[in-house]
């Protein structure tokens, strides 16, 4: 959606790659079930005891319960679905009817109302299934941070698989040295967002020097979560800035696509950053955060590459695409 707003040509090049991870939204609804399920185990505010035990809990409860909490993540995972449905629906039908008017048409309008819809209930989605993991602690910024990590996570697989189908015909000639450039430079951007987004919560947070907010970040700077904490600001931004930095790494298909195979497994950190502290005040692994993000992840990539090889991997009658192979 963010392409088709800005007419960019670096989104023309990874748009099927982008489009067959959008298509695994409803698998996603899929997955979310146990979550709803096992509420009861995981938030304080699912809880009718800890409810009537908490004064904050108690003055969230209209809003933050189960039923709505349920509800919301329902209409959620139908506008995600819808909107991705109908976007990749209708960027399919161009290969056998051409770039039409119409089909221009709706997918204009529908990214400019989808893209303010997504960062609305994207944020909701985080605070309600993510930040509330925590009892009173809350962060104005926290939406923010979960959409523009969604970003950098997707531009990130899609420039892997641009990387590896970059070198054969016709393809070649539209994902060239001077398009990775391009991505080069939105991955060293969106690295920069993440980072001023989690610095910006972190330098308000800690300069007000509030209980219910520092207590967020005490957690995750003691007991072997310091180490964790370091590790991840070195190699989630000190690191891939650097790399990213280089000209002629960004022009090279297989480097940038290392460096953003590294970045993937540094979102798998950020993660475990956001959610395990609430369940243990001292860094714990578990075999089975392994096990859960592999299974989740095969079934997800399974589909995704299936998508992929159903369909063509250029939108060819696109006009980005077409005028570049017109004159390739």
């Amino acid at each position: 959606m963010m392409q088709y707003i800005s007419g960019g040509r670096w989104g023309a090049a990874i748009r099927r790659p982008l489009e067959a991870g959008a298509s695994n939204v409803p698998l996603m609804a899929l997955f979310f079930i146990p979550v709803a399920l096992g509420m009861h185990e995981l938030y304080p505010w699912a809880d009718p005891a800890k409810v009537a035990a908490s004064h904050v809990l108690t003055m969230r409860a209209p809003y933050l319960n189960p039923t709505m909490a349920v509800g919301r993540a329902v209409l959620f995972f139908g506008i995600w679905s819808f909107t991705a449905n109908r976007l990749v629906a209708w960027s399919r039908q161009s290969d056998s009817q051409g770039w039409t008017k119409e089909i221009a048409g709706k997918i204009a309008v529908l990214s400019h109302m989808g893209v303010i819809a997504w960062v609305i209930s994207m944020s909701l989605f985080a605070i309600d299934w993510a930040m509330t993991l925590e009892e009173a602690w809350f962060s104005h910024i926290y939406g923010l941070m979960f959409t523009g990590a969604q970003i950098l996570t997707a531009l990130m697989l899609a420039v892997q698989v641009s990387a590896r189908i970059a070198d054969h015909r016709p393809v070649s000639s539209i994902l060239s040295p001077s398009r990775f450039y391009d991505l080069g430079k939105l991955m060293l951007a969106f690295t920069m967002v993440w980072t001023y987004f989690q610095l910006s919560q972190f330098l308000i947070m800690w300069g007000a020097n509030l209980p219910e907010e520092v207590e967020w970040y005490l957690t995750r700077n003691m007991n072997g979560w310091d180490k964790y904490t370091l590790f991840l600001f070195l190699f989630h931004f000190v690191v891939p800035f650097a790399l990213l930095l280089s000209r002629k790494r960004k022009k090279k298909p297989m480097q940038i696509a290392a460096v953003a195979a590294w970045m993937c497994f540094m979102r798998y950190v950020d993660i475990y950053w956001w959610i395990t502290p609430e369940f243990s005040k001292s860094l714990w692994v578990h075999p089975l955060h392994l096990a859960t993000m592999l299974g989740i992840g095969g079934v997800w990539m399974w589909r995704y590459v299936g998508t992929l090889q159903s369909h063509p991997i250029l939108a060819v009658h696109e006009p980005v695409i077409a005028s570049e192979l017109e004159h390739a």
